[in-house]
């Protein structure tokens, strides 16, 4: 063969096999430090986008969960108050058969007043249950501004408006004044005037917003900076959508297979559309014998509602566990996809060093080589 110094090939040869070894013991350094096979796109960049949307679909899936938890705490909530308002009407009933005999004689009066007092602490647990301050079993849970009913919209500086009970006009008036930087908004229900006023308000900057809370009808009007003394819409008729379910996002998608609708109902004493129940009859024996048949069908209609929140709250139980598997599952499909098989990859690190010190130790003999061409000059 020729001898030359110029060029070495066998060390060249040498040197780039052991910069192959060398690159490839540092990977499985890499790997085996961090405990990924992937730990950037030149790893496997198929793997690496199939299981960065795996990831986020797992942190999904577990906010998913704690929505789920916090659903099933808010219809305990609920169905505890509801608990008390049956053993309410349980009392109510009892009051009832007792005043529609005879022998309630001059008693009437009295049974009447213990039943006025149980209605008014339905109407009071009714419309002061809430969870994280959201009214639950007043009507208002899950209802929206109807558009049919809405003569002020966000142009006008309305953004939102929450905590409107079902199918229920709100009369509104609004004004700033420049002299107090005041914004005061008035609310008419059932004939009765509620008025806020806040102040530092009037001229708000650009893209933010205000609340205006009326804590009596549990009615929020959220205000934005299109609000103003010009384009104030005094007299606004707002009504309270028939929509009542409220959406819980338990799932990773956009998608109505990844919510559940929970709808509350109104348990207060209202006409319509709570228990129906009026004050004042059982003063009288007839009014008393009909009365009976009233709260059976408040009872009815509060069992419709409690059976609701418990058929949620199976429901709810449900998807938790069906989440629970599903987080387990998908995080199973993007270990194997992402993690490292760590007995592998030590094998692979052995070979690799193997490989480095054979390859230094050969890449010492081809150093050697060219050396050999002195014994020509001697």
């Amino acid at each position: 063969m020729g001898l030359r110094i110029q060029n070495n090939i066998e060390a060249l040869n040498a040197h780039k096999n052991l910069g192959i070894s060398s690159s490839n013991m540092s990977k499985s350094l890499e790997k085996l430090s961090s405990g990924f096979r992937i730990n950037r796109a030149a790893d496997d960049a198929a793997g690496m986008s199939v299981s960065q949307q795996m990831r986020a679909d797992i942190t999904s899936y577990k906010v998913a969960g704690r929505n789920v938890s916090e659903a099933n705490a808010m219809l305990q909530v609920a169905e505890g108050a509801m608990d008390q308002i049956g053993n309410m009407l349980t009392r109510l009933k009892e009051l009832a058969t007792q005043a529609a005999s005879a022998n309630a004689g001059g008693n009437l009066t009295k049974i009447n007043a213990e039943g006025n007092k149980l209605l008014s602490e339905i109407d009071r647990i009714a419309q002061s249950t809430e969870y994280a301050g959201t009214k639950l079993t007043n009507g208002s849970f899950g209802v929206g501004l109807s558009a049919a009913g809405t003569t002020w919209d966000a142009a006008e500086g309305l953004q939102t408006a929450t905590g409107m009970q079902t199918d229920t006009y709100y009369r509104i008036s609004a004004a700033t004044t420049a002299t107090t930087n005041s914004l005061t908004v008035a609310a008419t229900l059932g004939g009765v005037l509620y008025s806020e006023t806040i102040y530092g308000q009037s001229n708000p900057a650009a893209g933010t917003t205000r609340d205006v809370k009326f804590a009596t009808l549990g009615l929020t009007l959220t205000l934005n900076s299109s609000y103003t003394a010009t384009n104030a819409n005094l007299g606004a008729t707002l009504q309270g959508d028939d929509n009542t379910a409220a959406s819980f996002q338990v799932g990773a998608k956009n998608s109505a297979n990844d919510r559940i609708d929970i709808t509350m109902g109104n348990i207060t004493t209202a006409a319509g559309t709570g228990l129906s129940l009026a004050a004042d009859q059982l003063l009288t024996a007839g009014n008393a014998q009909t009365y009976i048949a009233t709260i059976d069908s408040a009872i009815s209609t509060l069992n419709t509602r409690r059976g609701d929140v418990g058929s949620s709250q199976n429901r709810l139980g449900y998807a938790s566990a069906t989440l629970a598997t599903t987080i387990e599952n998908t995080s199973a499909a993007e270990s194997v996809i992402r993690d490292a098989d760590m007995a592998a990859e030590m094998t692979t690190l052995s070979k690799n060093q193997i490989l480095m010190q054979a390859g230094t130790a050969m890449l010492a003999q081809a150093n050697q080589a060219p050396q050999q061409l002195l014994s020509l000059f001697r």
